[in-house]
């Protein structure tokens, strides 16, 4: 679609008055408003939407991490008046409530998305307060979500937090449309439809102002990647006979199981669905469009080719955690073909791999080198901590089938499909380039290694391990029992076994004494004491003692999660599920207690990994560390209730 109106890129999107006035605009056309501080980085979604948009000639604005409770509720929203368009809402890169709460319900302690880390600066259900307080700010203007937490809550899903079952967010939110996956596409889309409804109705979105709106709506209903809602009296004259009807709330209430089968029908229409899918909750149904399709390799040189400042927003005085981990990375590429069944970022990104050209990664690296920071580049800026996605050896991969539909729910389980293309060699020689670029130190991979490929190309594998570790290289095996790898969609422990070997003996002809940094997970649906009381063997006779372990947390959206609030698998069958906070303890305890005597994996095959036990952030809502490509999932929480504003549901026992 056409740009708007030619516009400049800023150095920063502005977040007062004060920085409209000086770039010459006298209104937004659109507000973000996000859960995490605004750092201008493209690996954090508020600064490559807000980008993209002004790049497509439509003035942004943000407000970032704005105030919810007391008198000035509303001002931050309003600092900047009211946009002309439409309000765009995310909670930010991971789940407010994952981002709030711990495995076993206590409070976090910090925030790596806020400056100095402070924690509490967004709110429990983000999505729905800040829609709450937009349309107490601008009656009348269109309330557009999106990010992690609304695309993974677009449908009837399980809630940790409240043990229940909850409806879309776009139904407790009140939200006028809902974009899902990675939305800069659709959320132009969007843009254009609001723009054209304005201009066809020769009116703004006022309070009165039921025509304009009538037509945005209209307009809405046709763009791919977005959830509406509908009368549902109304819902079979509007929808195709294709339409994918799933499960209804109610009857997901009544019957667990079927949360398991909407999920799944779900996964595949994001992954190759080319109809609507359909959800009735009460009066009401969500249709959610076809996904969006993954940008184009042009696309994705043209998107992080915009003139990002890479750092936070000139306003804060602290630091940003998250920004500091990031901002000498590079995202080559996005989407996994690895579907794990817990993991969100298959749902988010999808199976897809979209990947840059290798120019625009390397353009990247020079501009990252050339990076000044008050007139002097400074000590980080020649060292590429990151050059990947959700996994760094899936770059350039693609499906070569000829077939218009697929029925795997993985690209790499049960085994590696013989359709699954990737050059792992090309991505190395890539790597290698980018480490001689002018002002380039040195090129780490940091997003970790998808290790059943690595075994698929022993030289690429020995590249990754001599000369792009940096002393620990990151792989998630998450378990070894074969009953769990299966539910999990992992591959089987003489797989990581094997991969442990050959690290090793790579490691050691390149006289290197490097460390591999594994994620284990307890308590996942199907694994049992005696499960784990088999991983702590296992790492017993290797002498491996972990420090940490990431406890299952059932969030929204995944298979995973569907199949604990069911008690059974994707067959229908039941498994046994550690619900209780003493049975979660149990089982993460029972490694944790294996600690004594154990000494890190140096490579060579007898001992382990030094900083096993590192928290592994965003194992649960995968794309939520920044925006495209945290290796890992978010963290999985649980709390107690929570007033928000919409409707909780009642518990299931």
């Amino acid at each position: 679609m056409p740009a708007a109106r030619p516009l400049s890129q800023p150095l920063f999107l502005p977040m007062t008055r004060e920085e409209m006035d000086a770039l010459g605009w006298e209104e937004l056309d659109i507000l973000l408003v996000s859960g995490d501080a605004y750092v201008d980085h493209p690996s954090f979604g508020t600064a490559l939407l807000g980008r993209y948009l002004v790049d497509r000639g439509f003035r942004v604005g943000v407000a970032a991490q704005p105030r919810w409770e007391g008198d000035a509720a509303t001002e931050d929203i309003a600092r900047m008046g009211r946009p002309r368009l439409f309000a765009g809402v995310t909670a930010g890169a991971i789940d407010s409530m994952l981002a709030r709460y711990t495995a076993f319900r206590k409070q976090r302690s910090d925030d790596a998305y806020t400056p100095g880390g402070q924690a509490g600066k967004r709110p429990n259900r983000a999505v729905i307060v800040y829609a709450n307080l937009v349309r107490r700010a601008f009656p009348g203007l269109p309330v557009v979500i999106g990010g992690i937490e609304a695309s993974l809550r677009r449908a009837a899903h399980y809630d940790f937090w409240t043990d229940s079952l909850r409806r879309s967010i776009l139904l407790d939110s009140k939200a006028d449309v809902l974009v899902y996956g990675m939305g800069e596409t659709a959320l132009e889309g969007v843009a254009h439809a609001a723009e054209d409804a304005v201009t066809q109705a020769g009116q703004g979105f006022g309070q009165e102002n039921a025509p304009v709106r009538a037509l945005f709506a209209e307009r809405v209903r046709k763009i791919p990647g977005t959830a509406w809602a509908v009368a549902a009296k109304d819902a079979d004259m509007l929808l195709p006979a294709d339409t994918l009807r799933l499960p209804s709330f109610e009857a997901i209430e009544g019957d667990p199981f079927l949360l398991v089968a909407a999920t799944v029908a779900m996964e595949r229409q994001v992954h190759q669905g080319k109809s609507p899918a359909a959800q009735a909750s009460g009066d009401r149904v969500v249709v959610m469009n076809p996904p969006v399709p993954p940008l184009t390799t042009a696309a994705m040189d043209a998107l992080y080719a915009l003139p990002y400042s890479r750092l936070p927003h000139p306003s804060y005085t602290d630091p940003i955690p998250a920004w500091e981990m990031i901002r000498s990375s590079i995202t080559s590429h996005r989407g996994c073909g690895g579907g794990c069944a817990f993991c969100s970022l298959a749902l988010h990104q999808t199976r897809h791999i979209a990947s840059r050209g290798k120019e625009s990664i390397l353009g990247e690296a020079r501009r990252i080198a050339a990076t000044t920071v008050n007139g002097k580049v400074p000590a980080w800026a020649g060292s590429i901590s990151d050059i990947g996605g959700p996994s760094a050896n899936m770059w350039q991969a693609a499906c070569t089938s000829d077939a218009t539909t697929c029925g795997r729910a993985s690209c790499l389980f049960p085994a590696v499909c013989p359709f699954f293309s990737v050059d792992q060699a090309k991505g190395a020689a890539m790597l290698r380039e980018a480490g001689r670029q002018e002002g380039v130190r040195h090129v780490r991979v940091a997003s970790g290694v998808r290790f059943d490929l690595a075994l698929a190309d022993d030289a690429a594998l020995q590249a990754y391990t001599q000369e792009f570790t940096g002393g620990q290289l990151k792989i998630a095996p998450e378990h070894i029992a074969e009953d769990v790898l299966r539910l999990m969609r992992k591959p089987s422990r003489a797989v990581f076994e094997k991969f442990l070997e050959r690290f090793g003996k790579l490691s050691g002809a390149a006289g290197k004494e490097q460390y591999v940094i594994p994620y284990l997970m307890s308590a996942y649906p199907g694994c049992t004491d005696a499960h784990m009381r088999e991983l702590a063997a296992w790492l017993k006779q290797r002498n491996w003692s972990p420090r940490q372990v990431q406890c299952f947390i059932p969030t929204p959206g995944t298979v995973a999660t569907a199949m604990y609030y069911a008690g059974k698998d994707v067959k229908g069958e039941p498994i046994p599920v550690a619900r209780t906070d003493a049975d979660r303890m149990r089982q993460h305890y029972i490694l944790l207690g294996q600690e004594k005597g154990g000494r890190p994996f140096d490579g060579k095959g007898g001992r382990e990994e030094r900083r096993f036990g590192a928290e592994k952030k965003g194992r649960g809502e995968r794309d939520e560390a920044p925006h495209t490509k945290r290796n890992g999932e978010g963290r999985r929480d649980r709390g107690g209730r929570f007033s928000d504003g919409g409707r909780e549901k009642k518990k299931r026992h």
